[in-house]
This record gives structure tokens, C-alpha cells and sequence, in this order.
């Protein structure tokens, strides 16, 4: 088991630390021949989806990592089995912090998204692309920027209120 943890861990490395613009242009040949497209918001979601999981996967292990193995032991002196340890000790422990993980990974994820608009993705990133960037007009561009900064806002704040919300719980 340790050699698998050994390679999953190289793997997700190596997709941690690819910058996702370069992960969006490597993909195309990939994108085309899953989705039969490489524009548009299709063919965005293959990336997006490729270059998200990685990331949420190490958050993920970092909260399970965190869990005090004297829950586990206590799960298992009671004679329970890996969906006791599961659910009566991970997930509970761990559930602020893959919150806060879920929450990194969506504000990653507007980010990617968008960035997809390089590809004609659609969205934001489009929107900024097309009519800010390529028409040089400044105002959708700050717009753009704006609404974009709203919404990482929105989400980190709400997903922070539910985190200390679960964490004063215990």
C-alpha cells in the first residue's frame, strides 16, 4: 500500500504543479477526442475538471490526515468496522476542514474557469477575453475583474462562516 500512496502522490504532484493555462493547451487533444470539441464551455469542463482534482484530492488527504488516530483506535476497541471509522470518526473530525478545502476548490475553480476563456470557455473569462482584451475596452475589463472579485468574496466568506460554524460544534 505505501508504494500505491507513493505513486498517487506523484501523480497528483505532477497536476498540482502544472500552471492550468499550460494544462488547458496540453489537453486539447484530449478534450477533442472525449467531448469532440475543443471550444466552448464543453470542452472547458475536461481541464477544469483535470486540473481541479489534484488539488482538492492533496486538501483532501490533509484533512483526513489531521483526524487524532485515538478517534480511529476508539472506533475500532468498540468493534467497529472502516464504514464505522468512516463515518462515526473522519468525516465528522475532518468536515471543517474539507470545508474549508471545498471552498478552496471553488474559488480555484472560478479562477479556472475563468481562464477557460482563452479556449472560448465561456463565462467571465470570455466575456473579458472578446470584448475587454481583444476590443481593448477597459470597462468591461475592470467589470469583468470585479464581478469576478465578488463572487471569490462570496464564496470565501461563506464557506469561512460554515467552517467556524462547524468548528465551534465540538
Amino acid at each position: 500500500m505505501p508504494r500505491v500512496n507513493a505513486v498517487l502522490g506523484t501523480i497528483i504532484n505532477t497536476g498540482r504543479s502544472l500552471p492550468f493555462i499550460v494544462l488547458l493547451i496540453a489537453l486539447i487533444p484530449f478534450t477533442r477526442l472525449l467531448v469532440g470539441t475543443t471550444l466552448g464551455s464543453t470542452a472547458a469542463i475536461v481541464p477544469i475538471t483535470i486540473g481541479a482534482f489534484p488539488f482538492f484530492a492533496r486538501l483532501t488527504e490533509s484533512a483526513l490526515d489531521e483526524v487524532d488516530y485515538g478517534r480511529i483506535e476508539a472506533v475500532l476497541s468498540m468493534g467497529g468496522n472502516i464504514w464505522h471509522i468512516i463515518t462515526k470518526a473522519l468525516l465528522p473530525e475532518a468536515l471543517p476542514s474539507l470545508l474549508a478545502a471545498t471552498t478552496l476548490t471553488i474559488v480555484m475553480l472560478i479562477g479556472f474557469s475563468s481562464m477557460a476563456g482563452v479556449i472560448g470557455g465561456g463565462g467571465l473569462g470570455d466575456l473579458a477575453i472578446r470584448y475587454g482584451y481583444q476590443r481593448f475596452n477597459d470597462q468591461i475589463m475592470v467589470g469583468t475583474v470585479f464581478i469576478l472579485v465578488l463572487m471569490v468574496q462570496g464564496v470565501q466568506m461563506g464557506g469561512d462562516r460554515l467552517v467556524r460554524a462547524l468548528a465551534h460544534r465540538r
